[in-house]
């Protein structure tokens, strides 16, 4: 597999096999679109699950987590009780990308809610929401290598525009 990604890295044809699978572009590009397509997923599949008080783009996960999406806990007391708000957070980066890649990072921090560890029941569940779950997370990891190689070579000496 490595090799064959190699293959089509060395060919410069990675951008362009995941610019034919991927064609589409979504509409989720704000917060409000983000919170409206997080609970529609929600309440399709984990309506039973916690209630999700905030849900957002975050431009600053990437460098700091060293993620694409969080699904956090924030524990506040509020009088004589201990109250939990869950939020999530999804990269800025998943605007631009297609509508597979939001949805998968979406469905991974969804499955959150109910597991904290990725295990095998956190993965079924994965695959109950997106069945095509793993590809899209495989893809994803490509589109993200082709996204930092043309970018190291826009920065370098013999850069070419698109």
């Amino acid at each position: 597999m490595l090799q064959q990604v190699q293959a089509l890295i060395d060919q410069n044809k990675l951008g362009e096999l995941l610019s034919r699978r991927y064609a589409d572009q979504h509409e989720v590009r704000t917060d409000k679109a983000l919170y409206d397509y997080v609970m529609d997923l929600k309440q399709r599949y984990l309506r039973s699950s916690e209630p999700i008080s905030k849900v957002a783009f975050d431009s600053k996960i990437k460098v700091i987590q060293h993620a694409l999406g969080t699904h956090t806990m924030v524990s506040r007391v509020q009088g004589g009780k201990l109250k939990a708000k869950r939020e999530i957070r999804v990269a800025s980066l998943f605007k631009e990308a297609p509508p597979e890649f939001l949805s998968m990072i979406v469905v991974h921090e969804l499955a959150h809610l109910r597991y904290r560890d990725h295990d095998k029941a956190f993965y079924a569940l994965c695959t109950h929401m997106a069945p095509q779950y793993h590809q899209y997370e495989f893809d994803l990891r490509l589109w993200l290598t082709w996204r930092e190689l043309r970018g190291s070579e826009a920065s370098g000496p013999a850069a070419t525009t698109d």
